[in-house]
């Protein structure tokens, strides 16, 4: 199956990498979700997603080894204490599944985009399957529980319309009505509101049983921004009548009992803001009213923000493992000037 006389590219390298740290942290996660589960409706979806992740894992390593490619650190057993107290709702598990399936389905699809080799595209290409497959499954769950947080719905359209003018990309005229939001423009306001959702959820727990203050102290900064991202969203729909369904109960016990590593929970944070970063961006570029547009970009920003005080906190205490690079050729030269 391996290709050995193409080496890899800096893309896949950098995709396999990444794939790895994703599915170390993830394995960790949903085996303390099934420690303790109980609901038998959604504990099935758990475990699929936990055998995915530790399949992958797998196959991971077994490519790592075949190119000799360093297996990096990732996240083990020492990052989860199974004896810990259950930590969340049975309901939050299916909904933090189907969350992380669409992140994962996003990552997997440019992952198959940036690989040439054939054997690396068709890893990815299943792993794109198999998570799409999960979130199909947590999907139906949801919706059979009752619990799916919906999309708005508006009518059909009866005909076929054209921009008849400039205004329509604008809404910033204070003496003129701003036009009401597009399908696009909903879909990806709403999706937003529930991404953050979870996010504010995440930071929730993570503040709870974190035993150092500057971590406790990151994690409720990002549940209040998350908090303050969906209210925008939420207004922004509200504005135009759009009810925004019920979010489903996903919440989080009230243990304060050391559950995940440091390590994992800030990792994972960093993860969930730069896929918020990139819902952001695709919010932006595809809503076709200026306001929206800048307060996309302008909360984009704010996450970076909160991105680069979560790095600062890792590497302060040499969390944050470094993805594969090039070496520093200047740097070489010079030590070996030394010696």
């Amino acid at each position: 199956m391996m290709e050995n006389n193409v080496h890899l590219t800096s893309a896949e390298i950098a995709s396999l990498w990444t794939a790895y740290m994703n599915d170390s942290m993830s394995a960790n996660i949903l085996r303390f979700m099934l420690n303790h589960i109980l609901d038998q409706d959604i504990k099935p979806v758990v475990q699929s997603a936990y055998d995915i992740a530790s399949n992958h894992l797998n196959q991971l390593r077994s490519i790592f080894e075949d190119e000799s490619y360093s297996v990096p650190n990732g996240f083990g057993e020492q990052d989860v204490d199974m004896n810990a107290p259950w930590l969340f709702t049975d309901t939050f598990c299916i909904s933090y599944i189907r969350h992380m399936g669409k992140v994962g389905m996003l990552s997997y699809s440019g992952f198959v985009s940036m690989s040439d080799r054939e054997d690396i595209r068709t890893y990815f290409s299943h792993a794109l399957t198999e998570t799409n497959n999960l979130y199909n499954q947590a999907s139906k769950i949801e919706l059979e529980k009752g619990i799916a947080g919906r999309h708005p719905y508006i009518e059909v359209p009866k005909s076929i319309d054209y921009v008849d003018s400039k205004t329509y990309m604008s809404s910033f005229n204070p003496f003129s009505d701003q036009r009401p939001l597009n399908a696009i423009e909903i879909s990806h306001l709403y999706m937003n509101v529930l991404s953050n959702s979870i996010g504010m959820k995440l930071c929730i727990a993570f503040a709870q049983i974190s035993p150092r203050k500057e971590v406790q102290d990151f994690m409720l900064r990002g549940k209040d921004i998350s908090k303050k991202h969906a209210k925008i969203f939420t207004d922004k729909l509200l504005e135009d009548e759009i009810e925004v369904s019920n979010i489903p109960d996903v919440g989080v016990s009230d243990s304060t009992t050391p559950t995940f590593s440091d390590k994992l929970m800030m990792f994972h944070m960093s993860l969930l803001i730069s896929s918020g970063v990139g819902n952001y961006a695709t919010g932006a570029a595809t809503s076709q009213r200026s306001d929206i547009a800048i307060d996309y970009e302008r909360l984009s920003f704010e996450n970076a923000k909160l991105s680069k005080s979560g790095a600062d906190i890792m590497i302060k205490h040499h969390w944050l493992e470094q993805p594969p690079g090039v070496k520093d050729r200047e740097k070489l030269a010079k030590d070996k000037d030394k010696s």
